[in-house]
């Protein structure tokens, strides 16, 4: 403690302390959270598979206190991300699905963990993929956008699956859970091209070889990181910072450069233990569809697309999931040295989790979102100096949802996160404790992990849907049908078993289903989407629809405008592209735009930016093109769409 030399001194600090306000902000822990996409225990500190390769990720573990039994509370991306980032479980905000989080009114008035710190004197900081949703508003400041790629793509800019991806799983999900393979420079005459980028903005990724290439989004996220961090190293007088961190890998598709996928040979993947037979005794099929149960569909055409070998299809995939894994261990190699390599090592608070698990074929299922231990169990780490016990483990189940009120109590900001009476209050609890003491278990937390499971629905009333409950010995999961299952986890880890049916464990199924009834809501009356309310969305979106102009939308007014709009000629509709293979010279216009010359006849055509940053080093060149061409929208100029490749033409 400080001694006080002077009695103003004193009474400076106390007026300081009367605005409720926290210490000096230079006094305080900065906080670098690190999230992953998709990662499960395949990692050498949880032994997932023996054949992991992550000493950076080790080497975190090893610096920190890990908990060997953490988990996430929703196991699929969006609800996942909206609950651990506003520390409520998906039954307090109704939020189990993919709607906006920040149309869901209990989220909306609910502060984010960055947003609060950042209103408490910190700077935030965050790239990539820290919530599912554009997030920009939670932040002081943003680097790169979530970025799912690289993908293959066409001539047509259509993202395909990876040229090695069989049928039919690259035909039955696409350029997203139906890709895997390696990054590597492909064929001239494939006509295809790598990409990357999100849903709304995309970029080539050149690719010439493992050395000459350009980064992929993981790449890119984790230089922004070094960058800032080498900044704040260097500069002592900044307030603290909270960064965010998010790689998408393992998330699929699961590309990632050649070098990786070399260090797990084919033929010397170990596959997982799985059980025939193993869903006899499941019930998760019976709240889903058959024909929607996403994660049977995907294991089944895995291995229709290996002609039924379903060790030789497991092998594929975990070897392209085990790549990905290892190519996001260097990137958190690379941040981790650039905090303990400078002076924010001491005062630098580290988390390290994903949003949710994978499962790898166990009972038919290949996707995440099951409440069996392979979808719900999360790495998790924290490195909190001058606290955390580094190098111990905790054994206690705790959940994602206990990450924010753990950051307030070790920054020593309010645990009030609400922005307003529609807000609620953190659910979860500090694990302080447990960073101060992992072996005692002692904290205020529950003794059981609880989670939730995401379904296709319109609305959720949190009393009619599927929940687990982990405790240290027993898993217990009730679906929304009342059908249930029971695992002892410490005699049978693999959850073969269900001993729901087992008259010998009435005692624990009753005790376990008491728990979870009393941790969950009774039922909530749903909101009913009145017929107005459609009227009113129609008139939002259509306001020209009131032809009388008296600031209300009659039924009469909606139909005619519904009838005027269906009867009318399309508007604005594409011209058909055609394929241009020519000779030419790029070059710049006198605005400063780039625009290919034909040899042939001197047609002039337009290129768009992306192929303008693409083609700058053969300007006034002679080349080839293999281009998509349509015309403009305005005027007879032809418009250069997308471009596959450019190549030198030879003299």
């Amino acid at each position: 403690m400080r001694f006080i030399k002077s009695l103003s001194l004193a009474l400076t600090i106390l007026a300081f302390a009367l605005t409720n306000e926290p210490a000096e902000a230079d006094d305080r822990p900065n906080v670098l959270l690190i999230v992953c996409d998709d990662l499960n225990d395949y990692i050498e500190p949880l032994g997932g598979h023996p054949q992991a390769q992550t000493s950076n990720i080790q080497r975190l573990f090893d610096s920190s206190v890990s908990f060997t039994e953490a988990y996430c509370n929703i196991p699929i991306c969006n609800p996942s991300r909206a609950s651990f980032a506003t520390g409520l479980y998906p039954h307090t905000s109704q939020v189990f699905g993919f709607e906006k989080w920040t149309e869901n009114e209990i989220l909306s008035h609910s502060r984010t963990m960055m947003a609060h710190f950042s209103a408490h004197g910190y700077h935030s900081l965050g790239t990539g993929k820290i919530m599912h949703n554009a997030d920009k508003q939670e932040w002081d400041e943003i680097g790169h956008p979530t970025d799912y790629g690289p993908f293959a793509c066409d001539d047509n800019g259509k993202n395909l699956p990876h040229p090695n991806t069989p049928s039919p799983l690259r035909d039955d999900f696409g350029a997203i859970d139906g890709s895997f393979g390696p990054l590597y420079k492909l064929d001239l005459e494939s006509g295809l091209f790598w990409r990357t980028g999100g849903w709304q903005k995309t970029r080539t990724l050149r690719y010439e070889s493992g050395d000459n290439r350009d980064l992929t989004g993981d790449e890119l996220n984790a230089q922004w990181a070094v960058e800032k961090l080498k900044y704040y190293a260097e500069s002592p007088d900044e307030k603290p910072f909270f960064m965010g961190v998010g790689f998408v890998r393992p998330h699929t598709p699961l590309i990632v450069p050649q070098k990786y996928f070399d260090q797990f040979p084919i033929d010397e993947i170990e596959l997982p233990e799985i059980l025939d037979d193993d869903v006899e005794d499941t019930f998760k099929h019976t709240v889903t569809n058959e024909e929607v149960d996403r994660g049977k569909m995907i294991y089944e055409s895995l291995i229709a697309s290996y002609d039924g070998d379903r060790d030789l299809a497991l092998r594929k995939f975990i070897q392209a999931y085990l790549a990905s894994v290892a190519s996001v261990d260097d990137l958190v190699g690379e941040i981790l040295d650039a905090v303990d390599n400078s002076s924010l090592k001491d005062n630098t608070i580290i988390i390290f989790t994903s949003d949710h698990g994978w499962g790898m074929g166990e009972k038919n299922h290949l996707f995440k979102n099951s409440l069996w231990k392979e979808s719900t169990r999360v790495p998790l780490s924290i490195r909190a100096p001058g606290v955390s016990q580094n190098g111990q483990t905790s054994d206690t189940p705790v959940t994602l949802v206990d990450l924010y009120p753990t950051l307030l109590d070790l920054c020593d900001l309010p645990s009030d996160t609400m922005k307003s009476e529609k807000g609620r209050p953190l659910d979860g609890h500090s694990l302080k404790p447990l960073l101060e003491n992992p072996a005692a278990g002692h904290w205020d937390g529950p003794d059981a992990a609880l989670t939730a499971l995401y379904k296709w629905a319109t609305y959720y009333d949190p009393a009619f849907q599927s929940y687990s409950l982990r405790s240290q010995d027993w898993l217990y999961i009730r679906y929304e049908n009342e059908k249930e299952e029971l695992y002892h986890t410490t005699e049978d880890p693999n959850e073969w078993n269900n001993l729901a049916l087992n008259p010998e464990h009435v005692t624990q199924l009753e005790t376990m289903r008491a728990q979870l009834l009393d941790r969950i809501p009774e039922s909530i009356p749903q909101p009913i989407k009145s017929n107005e309310d459609w009227k009113d969305d129609y008139f939002k979106k259509n306001p020209g629809a009131d032809a009388n102009g008296d600031g209300n939308l009659s039924w009469a007014e909606l139909k005619a405008h519904k009838e005027k709009a269906a009867n009318a000629p399309p508007q604005n509709t594409s011209p058909p592209s055609e394929r241009l293979q020519t000779e030419g010279v790029f070059s710049k216009n006198a605005d400063g735009g780039i625009i290919f010359t034909k040899s042939n006849d001197g047609q002039v055509y337009y290129a768009i930016k992306e192929i303008g940053e693409q083609v700058t080093e053969h300007l006034d060149q002679t080349v080839t093109v293999n281009a998509r061409v349509k015309p403009a929208t305005s005027g007879k100029v032809m418009m250069m769409v997308y471009l596959v490749n450019v190549r030198l033409t030879k003299k």
